[in-house]
């Protein structure tokens, strides 16, 4: 008990670090949006800025769990579209991230997932018909978007599931995609976060740490929910939880 109150943290908020850890390890094995209450969630408790450097060495540790389970599973032709891409959002990100609006940011974000979820469904109705999966410019835009979005405040999970869910990917595709693709992301972001915004510290790493074994138990939940959930009726579940999510963001 000593040791946690070094830290500065309350048991409701040790509890609420703990829920985090588990909600991020269940959606990194394929149930996506249930960890989108993280972002608030770390941000009230540390603030804004200070969050995002909290909760991405949770991400990283997560992925790895993603990543060792659908490790086979992964669409590198789209993986590879879409990933520099998404290198240039987060560098974009990094340099304007002291100017950014926190909250028009991730309100603009909101409406674009809308607007996305929109033009898939429209599509799903044209069957036989592409309107954007296959262009560059998708890829591209998708992936600037996304890159963006997880720099500034790791809400990129809606975004990168619009562009999955274009491709009509199967549902283990989806999920070991996604997996390598946020594993490279949250990596690279790293040593960005650490040496150019300063906000991970030795005392941040000792509170992720201790969020592994409910990481580990959300991922072994978040196994088991994604078997339940059958084949055909998965890119819906993935859509009602994305636009839940953006929902969220607005909050």
């Amino acid at each position: 008990m000593e040791f946690l109150s070094s830290l500065e943290m309350n048991a409701f908020e040790w509890c609420l670090i703990v829920l985090c850890g588990m909600l991020i390890g269940m959606s990194k094995v394929g149930v996506p949006g249930v960890s989108m209450i993280v972002v608030p969630a770390l941000a009230f408790i540390f603030g804004a800025k200070a969050s995002t450097g909290v909760l991405l060495p949770i991400l990283m540790m997560a992925d790895l769990f993603g990543v060792a389970y659908y490790r086979r599973h992964a669409n590198w032709a789209h993986l590879i579209k879409v990933l520099p891409w998404a290198i240039v959002g987060l560098l974009l990100a990094l340099w304007i991230g002291k100017m950014v609006n926190d909250v028009q940011f991730k309100n603009l974000i909101a409406i674009l997932v809308f607007l996305s979820v929109g033009l898939m469904l429209w599509q799903d109705k044209r069957k036989g018909t592409n309107l954007f999966p296959d262009k560059w410019w998708f890829a591209a835009s998708m992936g600037i978007l996304g890159g963006f979005a997880t720099m500034i405040g790791n809400v990129a999970g809606p975004v990168f599931a619009i562009y999955l869910l274009a491709m009509h990917l199967p549902k283990n595709s989806f999920i070991g995609t996604g997996a390598w693709f946020f594993m490279i992301i949250n990596f690279t972001k790293f040593p960005l976060q650490l040496f150019v915004w300063h906000n991970i510290s030795s005392q941040t790493l000792i509170i992720d740490l201790m969020t592994l074994p409910a990481i580990a138990l959300g991922a072994f939940i978040g196994i088991k929910a994604v078997k339940i959930i059958p084949e055909q009726t998965y890119r819906g579940f993935v859509i009602a939880i994305t636009v839940i999510s953006a929902f969220l963001l607005l909050l």
